[in-house]
């Protein structure tokens, strides 16, 4: 699979482009009889089809819009042009390869450039703070009956309903293990540790991403509490991320990255912040791969399909919610995407026991303050241990 994140305004519009119209309507070849016409009759035809287009156009121009925020192949072309068409409007699908990135766009203007995006459930509860999320009611998105009875009690999920009101609908979720190759390791890593293996300095690869990564550290590190490290602990975290920044080849973003490193630069190991999603891409591009849950645990997101508290239109983004929960976006998930979906038991991963679901943390805008430093190369990290 080669996909790349992209920014696609209006995919309907484009079959309505006059780019392949002639300049010169008379001229076009009219099937049977119709090449029996005068000129005249046929430059009179030519010009009603071409009013008939332009309102077309026109009418696609104008038409209304529901901007997505999302994660590489959550918004396929092909599911965003059917949702055109049904309920014609445009689509305009931003992607985003971090939860920081994420929170940048929505804040930026309260939440008013987007309609719809799609945030894990740990993540959610800033967005519910900061007033960016709307409540979205389960009973105006028919597919929730599709799912599975474990995603439609959602008030037995951790993260989606504040105060009695859903924040958020499940779509998809994975677990974040271990990939390596299988002809590095005679047997398969069983620890997160590996991460920091020195044997392998310079072929390691971990995500970009703030929260994950300071978790990562504390659970390397043994700590009780990941989510929530405390102030003792704190420095302890840092010199872990050092030492993981000076044994990586890199820190990457997207999954579509990470395959291209992998298989260029002869990867030994890397914590898959995308999962199954991942594992399966690696594997179309031929890589000998293996998929491992360390014995520490694996952490696991939950992504969910939220509103804005700025959408222009909620039944308009209530109705993208119901849409990505329909066979057709269940069924690209698990076949193109390798991920679980929230409808069948397909592409669940194994060793559920190992599994340890995404918490809030105790400050998401600190980890990230000290995650750019520390990314930086900067010696004088704040808070490191002296």
């Amino acid at each position: 699979m080669s996909r790349r994140p992209r920014r696609e305004l209006g995919h309907g519009a484009d079959l309505l482009s006059n780019k392949h119209i002639p300049s010169d309507l008379s001229s076009m070849p009219l099937p049977g009889n119709a090449a029996l016409l005068s000129r005249a009759s046929r430059t009179r035809l030519g010009a009603v089809l071409a009013l008939v287009i332009g309102l077309l156009a026109a009418t696609a121009a104008n038409a209304e819009i529901l901007r997505v925020v999302t994660w590489p192949g959550y918004a396929d072309r092909d599911l965003v042009q059917t949702f055109e068409l049904k309920h014609r409007v445009r689509v305009e699908v931003s992607y985003v390869g971090t939860d920081d990135v994420l929170w940048d766009k929505l804040a930026a203007r309260g939440g008013a450039d987007f309609d719809v995006f799609a945030v894990n459930t740990a993540e959610l509860q800033r967005y519910i703070d900061g007033g960016l999320a709307a409540p979205v009611d389960p009973a105006r998105i028919p597919n929730t009956a599709r799912q599975l009875p474990r995603f439609r009690d959602v008030g037995a999920i951790a993260g989606l309903v504040r105060d009695g009101k859903v924040y958020g609908i499940p779509y998809t979720w994975s677990a974040m293990g271990l990939i390596y190759d299988r002809q590095r390791f005679a047997s398969p890593p069983d620890s997160i540790k590996v991460l920091w293996d020195t044997g392998f300095r310079g072929q390691v690869l971990a995500f970009n991403g703030s929260s994950h990564n300071f978790s990562l550290a504390a659970q390397a590190l043994g700590l009780p509490a990941p989510f929530a490290i405390g102030e003792t602990d704190m420095p302890a975290v840092i010199d872990k991320l050092l030492a993981l920044r000076r044994n990586v080849l890199t820190f990457y973003t997207l999954p579509e990255e990470s395959v291209a490193l992998f298989r260029e630069q002869r990867v030994a190991v890397m914590f898959a912040n995308y999962g199954s999603q991942q594992v399966q891409q690696l594997r179309e591009a031929g890589i000998n791969i293996g998929y491992v849950m360390p014995r520490e645990g694996a952490f696991a997101w939950l992504d969910c399909w939220a509103i804005s508290a700025g959408a222009r239109n909620r039944r308009l983004a209530e109705a993208w919610i119901n849409h990505m929960l329909d066979h057709a976006a269940s069924r690209a998930l698990r076949e193109r995407q390798g991920l679980a979906n929230t409808t069948d038991e397909a592409n669940a991963p194994a060793a559920a026991d190992r599994i340890i679901w995404l918490q809030p943390v105790e400050d998401v805008h600190r980890r990230a303050a000290l995650w750019d430093q520390i990314l930086s190369g900067d010696r004088r990290v704040s808070g490191r241990a002296p």
